[in-house]
């Protein structure tokens, strides 16, 4: 099988095409022929060497796919041979054929194509379980969303206003916060037209105001640096700030008296953390959504396989609009891109 190879840890540039052989399902999992497979920050993390876990070179990145189910081990319970699946893996997914523990993949709906299929999984997901479990965002709540323009950055604008909220997208391009007016965002910052400098966080803080004078309820935050303190300096008293990610390379050091004075709360989230009750039914009203085509992620560029390395570098630089999939059988779909 050909498959996008990491072999030691770098820029996404060291990613390579190779032949490989097809990995076999052991006790448990699932082979499956992948169609599509989604580009995720932690990719370019892991290939780096600079994500919470480590996976030693060479390896396969790439942790989100859609497919066909082509073999199956023992004691497999839910999914069988030619089922449509997308799922999730640590890595593997750069590649024709991919294996996953079957409690790692699910039936795509009826009516679902494979990019959308591999594109939703974890960009929507994290959204839908920091916005129900963690912001426990209301109808008429009012939400900033920074790094509006990336994959969670939509997903959160997208169902944040499927559920009511009113969405203030925060993101560094006009073309990015079009994508995010599109996806129900009402109010839109663009922050990359503040120059850096002394002042860039009091003028963020200031065009935050202007549409916000009564503060927000909930900041969802997928990408740190210097956008977050302006931002937790925006939520109304009691107001909720969950941080699910450092994309833009920079932790930010919060002033812990702003949480004193405005009484408000800073959250991280993480799926292990999750209640498993709530998340039955976050991923049951999830799946609903996605099976009735009332959300749908939105795909702002596609790569062949053998473009891999620029797939991660696009994610990499910041340049993604939405989600950057892998069509691993290029030209062969008349699917196209969203922009």
């Amino acid at each position: 099988m050909r498959a996008a190879v990491c072999p030691a840890y770098g820029s996404p540039d060291v990613v390579r095409l190779q032949d490989l052989p097809s990995p076999q399902p052991g006790p448990g999992q699932v082979q499956v022929r992948v169609a599509a497979a989604a580009v995720n920050f932690p990719d370019v993390l892991l290939i780096a060497d600079r994500y919470q876990l480590s996976v030693p070179p060479p390896f396969v990145p790439g942790s989100e796919f859609a497919g066909v189910v082509t073999a199956a081990g023992v004691d497999v319970v839910g999914v069988a041979v030619g089922d449509r699946v997308a799922g999730t893996v640590l890595s593997g997914a750069f590649a024709e054929e991919v294996v996953a523990d079957s409690g790692a993949v699910r039936r795509i709906p009826d009516g679902v194509d494979d990019f959308t299929a591999a594109a939703f999984g974890v960009a929507h997901r994290t959204a839908y379980h920091v916005l129900r479990s963690v912001c426990r965002v209301r109808r008429g709540n009012r939400v900033i969303v920074l790094g509006a323009g990336g994959g969670v950055g939509l997903a959160t604008v997208q169902l944040a206003t499927l559920l009511g909220a009113e969405v203030t997208a925060v993101a560094s391009t006009a073309a990015k916060l079009e994508a995010a007016a599109a996806c129900g965002a009402r109010h839109l910052v663009d922050h990359g037209t503040i120059a850096p400098g002394p002042d860039r966080k009091s003028l963020l803080r200031k065009e935050l105001r202007g549409v916000l004078p009564d503060g927000a309820h909930a900041v969802v935050d997928p990408v740190g640096g210097d956008l977050a303190e302006p931002a937790l300096r925006s939520l109304s008293r009691g107001g909720r700030f969950v941080t699910v990610g450092y994309a833009s390379g920079d932790i930010p050091a919060i002033p812990l008296n702003l949480v004193l004075v405005k009484g408000v709360r800073i959250l991280g989230f993480q799926f292990r953390d999750m209640d498993g009750a709530e998340m039955r039914r976050n991923e049951d009203e999830l799946a609903a959504l996605l099976a009735t085509g009332r959300v749908r992620p939105h795909i702002g560029a596609t790569y062949p396989l053998a473009d891999t390395a620029g797939a991660l570098r696009r994610v990499a630089d910041g340049g993604a609009v939405g989600k950057v999939v892998i069509d691993i059988d290029y030209g062969t779909h008349s699917w196209k891109s969203s922009g």
